[in-house]
């Protein structure tokens, strides 16, 4: 919004749009959600950030069962690989999403978001463990989809503040009734922040006139219809959730960073409202959901039907669920030691590094348990860290060997050493050398040293040669 005389300076961040994708994949993170379809989906920034595979296997994920039950037996499981020990990072778990779709009546839109998800947009450093299904659909919110139907979840961004009535009257029966996803995401601005944006008892001379000519409301964008107070849009959540047969959980985000000169933050509240729906499965609630679904079909079944743009299939890695024996990763886990020269390593370290999360087929519970099985590694949990950033010991220590050049070296100098010692023994013996043995010693350990000060520069505190060029891991986060 352009700055006008009587308008406010306000600045967000991050920027509003990210802080609104936040809070979704938060969300989505939270409930453990595999199937997203976002309604108004437009250029698809939300469902190719959805693209992103995650580092390792999800804990319902088929393969990572398959991995599971083919390196041990139902009664030798460690009781400390059990998934609710493993997952006890749930505030920064990461998304593993199988299905996921757009729809949007944009077809310049969907274009974009055509190229945005597809597999040769995928970044190639990144290793893919689970398939993901993705597909585009055209199409207005008042046809059915019966792909969308029973979905796990649906979000819909700052989009119901563009529809016109006669599509709003569809938005949660097609939405929450005829397709009832198990989570409903859905975010929409703020009027009542609007205020935040001029002085006490001035105008928003730089927004845009409500053009239903319903209200005299400046709205933030021309082409919203209406835009929601506070109230108006947790009256509307609260009578729709109840029709349909949902809990509601209502909030908003989106504060700015400078501070209101009038004291007006707290009041006004955040610039996004949001709205997170839950499906309430009890018999009374189906049976409700079920009647008043077949009504909106037979309003909506001569509508046109939506269609399909494209659909793209990313593979999972071909050893994903098909992992190596335990000795073999073991093994590479002490490599992956020695290469470092570290006694300690996060887990994220050592699975970014060679092929570790290959011979795991993909699962990362295989990595720890060989960590816990192995008496020469101790692994370190970490209260309320991602597993990444949990750690792994090598007890013991790395065992450094010499450096071939410096053991040469050495050797060719312990031999003229000798030698010298020899020829200073005989000297000692004769009247003229006028030199003791104890002043031999302090010249020749100086020496010594001297010549070893660019040997002693390659090697750092902890002991690791740094003078040759050693590749570090490669993080795929």
């Amino acid at each position: 919004m352009d700055a006008g005389p009587a308008e406010l300076t306000i600045s967000f961040f991050p920027p509003l749009h990210q802080q609104r994708r936040t809070w979704v994949l938060d969300t989505l993170r939270r409930e453990g959600v595999s199937e997203i379809v976002d309604i108004g989906c437009g250029e698809g920034k939300l469902l190719a950030t959805l693209c992103q595979p995650a580092p390792w296997l999800g804990p319902q994920s088929q393969y990572r069962r398959n991995t599971l039950s083919s390196t041990r037996n139902a009664d030798d499981c460690l009781a400390s690989m059990l998934d609710d020990v493993l997952l006890n990072d749930s505030e920064t778990r990461d998304l593993h999403p199988t299905r996921i779709a757009g729809l949007d009546i944009d077809t310049k839109a969907l274009q974009c978001a055509a190229e945005d998800t597809s597999p040769s947009s995928a970044n190639p450093l990144y290793t893919r463990w689970e398939p993901l299904e993705v597909s585009l659909w055209h199409g207005s919110l008042d046809s059915i989809n019966t792909t969308f139907v029973d979905v796990e979840c649906i979000v819909a961004t700052e989009v119901i503040e563009h529809l016109t009535d006669d599509l709003v009257q569809y938005f949660a029966p097609v939405l929450l009734g005829v397709y009832h996803p198990r989570i409903f995401l859905m975010t929409t601005p703020s009027y009542t922040f609007n205020a935040r944006f001029s002085p006490p008892g001035t105008r928003d001379l730089m927004g845009h006139a409500d053009p239903t000519g319903r209200t005299d409301r400046v709205f933030r964008h021309r082409d919203h219809k209406f835009e929601w107070t506070i109230e108006e849009f947790s009256s509307w959540c609260v009578t729709v959730s109840k029709e349909w047969g949902y809990t509601v959980e209502i909030g908003n985000i989106g504060y700015t960073l400078d501070e209101d000169p009038w004291g007006r933050d707290k009041e006004l509240g955040g610039a996004s409202q949001v709205a997170a729906f839950k499906r309430m499965d009890d018999s009374n609630s189906k049976r409700k959901r079920e009647r008043r679904t077949r009504t909106v079909y037979a309003a909506l079944e001569k509508k046109d039907p939506h269609r399909l743009v494209v659909t793209h299939y990313f593979a999972a890695h071909p050893q994903a669920g098909r992992p190596h024996q335990l000795e073999e990763i073991g093994a590479a886990l002490l490599r992956t030691f020695e290469g470092w020269g570290e006694n300690v390593l996060r887990v994220e370290d050592l699975w970014f590094s060679d092929d570790t999360a290959v011979l795991c087929g993909g699962s990362v519970e295989l990595l720890m348990e060989m960590a816990e099985r192995d008496s020469r590694l101790q692994l370190r949990r970490v209260p309320g860290q991602r597993k990444g950033n949990w750690t792994v010991e090598l007890l013991g220590g790395v065992q450094r060997p010499k450096n071939n050049w410096s053991a040469a070296r050495t050797s060719q100098h312990e031999e003229t050493v000798e030698e010298s010692m020899e020829e200073d023994q005989d000297q000692e013996h004769s009247p003229r050398s006028g030199i003791g043995l104890d002043a031999w010693n302090n010249s020749g350990v100086d020496s010594w040293r001297e010549d070893n000060n660019w040997a002693e520069s390659c090697i750092d505190e902890g002991g690791t040669t740094w003078g040759w060029a050693t590749p570090g891991p490669v993080h795929n986060y």
